[in-house]
């Protein structure tokens, strides 16, 4: 007999139909699993016989031929499980109720067990924006499919509950829809700005960049708070729409890192570390192409502690996904594409020793050690980063002074207005943020008075800026003018852009 199971295969975040086919006939006893199988999908062959016996049910005992359609694409993970056992019932006659529209996705333990699987939200998504609306998944897998509307999802325990209720012998409710407004949680970070004693300027540059989206560099002296800095982003960031929510989920699900409860309600703050291969960042992988720390951090941030210390190809891999906003990774098996929308923030010492440029320590470095360090960060990566940001020590008295310091919830306000005014203005335009603005954008809403044109050339002659430096002057100029509740960008908004790249590190 012949029966015919709908799966799906994931080709990076798009979720493609497999029609598991099956095929049972007299003959010698074999069980043949066709259609480019990885070793996973291979070793299912065994999980899914004992699953079947061990669930009350009887593994037909004839050539078995399965094919996994359509055989031209790679079948790579275990959530075929379930199908394949399934599509084996109703061959060999133990299940006749119609399966027409219905996908089935779940791992299964040697004692029918369903299994959560990974890559759940994307697929489910994919399937649904062709068509389907019906889905079986496990029971582990209910969180995560709750949040998708517009479908049926039974979340099931094992094979015998999957029969009964393809059978039609036990009635099962779908998954309860839930809301992201009552999931979003409120959570207590290590870091607030109050606890940063001094650094206006760094404080200052961070609101900025948050505010804008713009990528953020601070450089100091060892122990100036640079790392505690950029590790107070995520308290001032904007909340998350469901929509972004559902975007980092994606992305977080392929990869196996989703909490209980099944969506990501804060913004990522990916901190991977120096000796992170170039494939960790941009991602990749064998038979699957994975995505790597680049877009773990979408709508994120994600921060490179001791910048030069990091490879100078995986640094320079940062170049096309900071213009971008999206990484295409490739290899000899296809191309992926992922998003990467996020805030680069990176620090580094100045020098070797750290201390060059310092008002309180003495540099102990040579002018070539000085040069070959920073040489590490190439010309064209700086020149992306919007805001670079010098970072001192702080006094004593500074560190225990009771002054009140401003809060992250202070600072936090300030950024959702300024946010909410860009996404007024954007609306339509497929960008959210000022940094994400083309040439454009740029040109019809961050119009120049002839004295901020004058500033701005003084400073490109001066500093001998890019064109692209030049236009992130005006980006900042008119994030800085957004919190300012500004309409026009103004000289002081135009002098203190410039002054976040007058830095020493070029």
């Amino acid at each position: 007999m012949f029966s015919k199971i709908t799966s799906f295969a994931l080709n990076g975040l798009e979720g493609v139909p497999v029609e598991v086919e099956t095929d049972i006939n007299k003959g010698m006893v074999s069980f043949d699993l066709v259609g480019l199988p990885d070793t996973a999908v291979k070793e299912s062959k065994e999980r899914v016989r004992s699953a079947i016996k061990n669930s009350a049910l009887t593994f037909p005992i004839n050539k078995i031929t399965i094919n996994l359609a359509p055989a031209d694409i790679k079948k790579e993970g275990s959530h075929y499980d379930l199908p394949l056992a399934i599509s084996i019932l109703k061959a060999s006659g133990q299940l006749t109720a119609n399966t027409d529209g219905l996908v089935m996705l779940g791992e299964l333990a040697l004692d029918g067990t369903l299994r959560p699987v990974t890559g759940i939200l994307p697929i489910l998504i994919s399937a649904r924006d062709k068509g389907y609306k019906k889905f079986i998944v496990p029971a582990g897998n209910a969180n995560e499919a709750s949040y998708i509307e517009g479908t049926e999802v039974y979340a099931l325990s094992d094979l015998k509950q999957v029969v009964e209720f393809i059978s039609g012998g036990q009635t099962f409710s779908p998954v309860a829809a839930k809301s992201f407004t009552a999931t979003r949680k409120v959570h207590s970070y290590n870091c607030d700005m109050s606890l940063v004693k001094g650094q206006k300027v760094a404080k200052r540059a961070l609101e900025i960049a948050v505010a804008g989206g713009h990528n953020i560099l601070l450089a100091g002296p060892p122990g100036t708070g640079k790392t505690m800095l950029a590790r107070c982003i995520p308290t001032i960031m904007p909340d998350m729409t469901f929509e972004e929510a559902l975007e980092v989920t994606k992305i977080h699900s392929i990869s196996g890192e989703l909490s209980e409860d099944g969506i990501v309600s804060l913004r990522p703050f990916r901190t991977p570390h120096h000796t992170a291969t170039t494939v960790s960042l941009c991602g990749g992988g064998s038979p699957r192409i994975r995505a790597g720390e680049i877009s773990k951090a979408h709508k994120g941030v994600l921060f490179l502690d001791e910048l030069p210390e990091y490879s100078r190809t995986a640094l320079e891999s940062l170049r096309q996904p900071l213009e971008d906003r999206v990484i295409t990774v490739t290899r000899a098996g296809g191309a992926i594409t992922f998003p990467a929308d996020f805030i680069l923030c990176a620090s580094m010492n100045p020098c070797p020793c750290g201390n060059y440029g310092s008002a309180y320590l003495q540099c102990t470095c040579t002018p070539a050690q000085v040069h070959r360090y920073r040489n590490r960060v190439s010309g064209p990566l700086l020149d992306r980063i919007d805001l670079q940001v010098e970072v001192d020590g702080v006094q004593y008295d500074d560190l225990i002074s009771e002054g009140v310091e401003e809060t992250s919830a202070q600072v936090k306000e300030r950024v959702e207005k300024a946010r909410e005014i860009q996404r007024e203005r954007f609306k339509g335009e497929g960008i959210s943020v000022n940094s994400n603005m083309g040439e454009k954008q740029i040109k019809e809403y961050c119009r120049l008075s002839r004295e901020c044109e004058d500033i701005l050339r003084d400073a490109f002659e001066s500093l001998r800026l890019s064109a692209r430096a030049r236009s992130r002057i005006i980006k900042v100029a008119r994030t800085i003018a957004d919190l300012d509740f500004s309409e026009d960008i103004k000289p002081v908004h135009i002098l203190e852009a410039t002054s976040y790249r007058n830095s020493e590190l070029k």
